[in-house]
């Protein structure tokens, strides 16, 4: 019998993805984890060290794969898609390659449910190919790079300096890890599985990874603010996200909410920048009703 939540796990997250498959698309190969049937529902991870889409999500796939066709994707430059070095517009070109990968699957429009630096990926690809897009549900994601009442912490740079930090020094230890994770992505780091975090540990020390974080963000492209993609978005966008975000307060989101036509704003306490680890079964129930509501 599964608990209430739904997730068999081992000490906290589930131990093992259940597949793992390949697709080559538009010059790139992508890894990716496809569980379920139903409404295709595109998931897209964060960008700190060694995240994968299963560390992400792997606490709420089983969740949304009951009635939906839940499809984790790993990012290019992280987990076991492509190292492939970036040139020009950073969130043009994973939105492009990501294109390329429904092509590649036969998915004509999908929903997106994102954390981070997936988020802002999805943002960018609902605002260039629309027609691709049903709904979207963004968590801890930084578009553009100003905010309605103070300037973001660190200039928006915490999360690129905390990557620095990370792999710099005596470099990647799980000490580290389990620092950087507590500090900046948990509310309450007590509740990390080991599971997740010797995932997360084991990821970042795989060599082209450690090799893209030495590069600093020359091998990731031309940063891009979004400010204009944001106002050109017509698919309903909810964003999902903790009270207690280290990277964002809910200040944050709600001024992306307003630059956005149908935009949402659901607000999570005891939760910080991955509410879907934190709480996956409120998390799933929040964002699968957003996703219900938007049927045509």
């Amino acid at each position: 019998m599964l608990p209430k939540d739904g997730v068999v796990r081992s000490g906290g997250h589930m131990a093992n993805p259940p597949n793992s498959l390949y697709a080559s698309a538009d010059g790139v190969k992508f890894h990716y984890h496809d569980l379920g049937e139903g409404d295709p529902t595109i998931f897209l991870h964060g960008g700190g060290p060694g995240c994968t889409a299963w560390s992400d999500f792997g606490p709420v796939a089983p969740l949304f794969a009951r009635d939906r066709r839940a499809i984790l994707v790993d990012i290019l430059q992280y987990g076991q898609s492509d190292k492939c070095t970036i040139t020009g517009p950073m969130w043009d070109f994973h939105a492009a390659k990501i294109i390329a990968l429904l092509d590649e699957l036969g998915i004509a429009r999908a929903d997106f449910v994102c954390n981070s630096w997936g988020g802002t990926i999805a943002l960018d690809l609902a605002a260039k190919y629309p027609d691709r897009v049903r709904a979207l549900v963004i968590t801890g994601s930084m578009p553009v790079f100003y905010g309605p009442l103070a300037p973001l912490p660190e200039n928006g740079h915490r999360g690129r300096t905390a990557r620095d930090v990370y792999y710099g020094g005596e470099g990647p230890t799980r000490e580290k890890m389990r620092q950087l994770i507590t500090r900046l992505e948990w509310f309450d780091g007590d509740k990390l599985p080991e599971e997740t975090l010797d995932m997360r540990y084991e990821q970042s020390l795989d060599p082209e990874e450690m090799a893209l974080a030495a590069a600093s963000d020359n091998p990731r492209g031309e940063w891009q603010d979004l400010t204009a993609e944001l106002g050109m978005i017509t698919a309903p966008v909810l964003f999902a996200w903790g009270m207690h975000d280290a990277f964002l307060t809910p200040d944050y989101p709600l001024m992306l909410a307003r630059m956005i036509e149908h935009g949402h704003l659901y607000v999570m306490d005891k939760a910080s920048h991955h509410l879907q680890e934190e709480r996956p079964y409120d998390y799933y129930s929040v964002v699968t009703g957003f996703l219900d509501q938007q049927h045509p």
